[in-house]
C-alpha cells in the first residue's frame, strides 16, 4: 500500500528537483529522503527520477505520478482536518494565492482577523502572476486565489471579493499637487509611470483612459515598473505621476510624501475576485474562510480601503 508520507516527500523533491533542498525543507537528512524515494520506487517498480549528480529530473512515470500523489496527499490532509473539525475546532493549513497588489495588502489583515476566531489554522499567502496562481489553484497547491480578472473556466467557482479603487498620485512638488481637479487631456502633458504590460492594473487603466479618447501612446511614459510599490516610490522621488491602487498609496499619502489628485470624468476602479477550484475537495478551513470573507470581513475591508464611493 502506498504511504502518504512517502508521496508527500516525492512531491517536495519533484518541486525543488534536489534531494538536499527537499530534505532541508522537510527537516530531514539527504540520505533519509533518498531512502524514502527509493522505497516508493520499489513499491511502484518504476524510476521516478533521473539522477545526475546533485540534480534531479522527473521521468515520465514521475510526471504521471504528480497529480495522483497530490490528490492523495490532499485527501489525506482533508480527512485529518475534518476529523479534528468534528471535535469542534477548525484546523489545517490554508494556502491562498494572490496576483493583485491590493490583495497583498488586504489578505494579511483578513488572515489575522480570521485566526483570532480559528487560531489552529495556519495560513500562507503566495504572490505570483494571475496565470501561475490559477495553475497552482487547479493543481491543488493553493486552496483559494485572489485575482483581478473574472474567471470564465467551468472548473472554478468565484465571487466578488472587493472593489479596488485606483488613485492618481503625483509628487508633492508637482504643479498638480494643489489642484482640485485634473482634466483627462492633461495626462498627456506630464511624465507618466506605468505598470508592466501584463499587469491587471495596467489593463484596467488602459481601458479607462481609452473611454476618454486617450491611448497609451499619447502619454509621455518615462518608466515602466513591475509592481505598484515601486511605482509609488518612483512618484515619491519625483520621476512622474501614476495610477496605483489607493491602498498601496495610502501610507505615502498620509505621511505627505505623495499627493492624490482627482481626475475629471469618473473613478478608476476594478473588481477583485476570490476563486476556488471545483477539482479539489474543499477543506474545512477553506470553507470557513470563504464564508468569513463574505459575512464578517466587510468592516475590515472598508477600514483598509477607506473609500466612501
Amino acid at each position: 500500500m502506498l504511504d502518504i508520507y512517502e508521496l508527500n516527500l516525492f512531491l517536495v523533491a519533484a518541486e525543488v528537483e534536489n534531494f538536499s533542498k527537499a530534505a532541508s525543507l522537510l527537516n530531514l537528512t539527504q540520505p533519509a529522503i533518498s531512502m524514502q524515494i527509493r522505497n516508493l520506487e520499489k513499491k511502484l517498480d518504476v524510476s521516478l527520477f533521473i539522477r545526475a549528480g546533485r540534480t534531479l529530473a522527473l521521468t515520465e512515470h514521475g510526471k504521471s505520478l504528480i497529480p495522483l500523489a497530490r490528490e492523495m496527499v490532499n485527501r489525506a490532509k482533508q480527512v485529518e482536518e475534518e476529523i479534528q473539525s468534528m471535535k469542534g475546532d477548525v484546523v489545517g493549513h490554508l494556502k491562498i494565492g494572490c496576483s493583485t497588489s491590493t490583495g497583498k495588502y488586504i489578505l494579511p489583515f483578513l488572515a489575522a482577523q480570521f485566526r483570532q476566531q480559528h487560531p489552529r489554522v495556519q495560513m500562507s499567502i503566495y504572490t505570483h502572476s494571475r496565470d501561475i496562481i490559477l495553475e497552482k489553484l487547479m493543481n491543488g497547491l493553493v486552496q483559494l486565489a485572489v485575482v483581478s480578472t473574472e474567471p470564465t473556466s467551468k472548473h472554478v467557482g468565484h465571487r466578488h471579493f472587493f472593489t479596488d479603487y485606483m488613485a492618481l498620485v503625483v509628487p508633492v512638488d508637482h504643479p498638480w499637487a494643489e489642484r482640485s481637479l485634473i482634466e483627462p487631456h492633461e495626462l498627456c502633458e506630464t511624465n507618466f509611470l506605468l505598470r508592466d504590460s501584463g499587469a491587471g492594473t495596467r489593463k484596467t487603466m488602459e481601458s479607462f483612459l481609452s473611454q476618454m479618447g486617450i491611448m497609451i501612446d499619447d502619454l509621455n511614459v518615462v518608466m515602466e515598473l513591475g509592481n505598484a510599490e515601486a511605482i509609488s516610490m518612483a512618484v515619491e522621488a519625483g520621476i512622474g505621476v501614476a495610477f496605483i491602487p489607493r491602498v498601496v498609496a495610502l501610507r505615502s499619502i498620509e505621511f505627505g510624501r505623495i499627493k492624490e489628485v482627482p481626475l475629471a470624468g469618473g473613478t478608476l476602479k476594478r473588481k477583485i475576485f476570490m476563486v476556488h477550484s471545483h477539482r479539489q475537495p474543499a477543506t474545512k478551513a477553506q470553507t470557513e474562510f470563504w464564508e468569513f470573507v463574505q459575512q464578517s470581513a466587510k468592516a475590515v475591508l472598508v477600514n483598509i480601503l477607506r473609500n466612501e464611493s
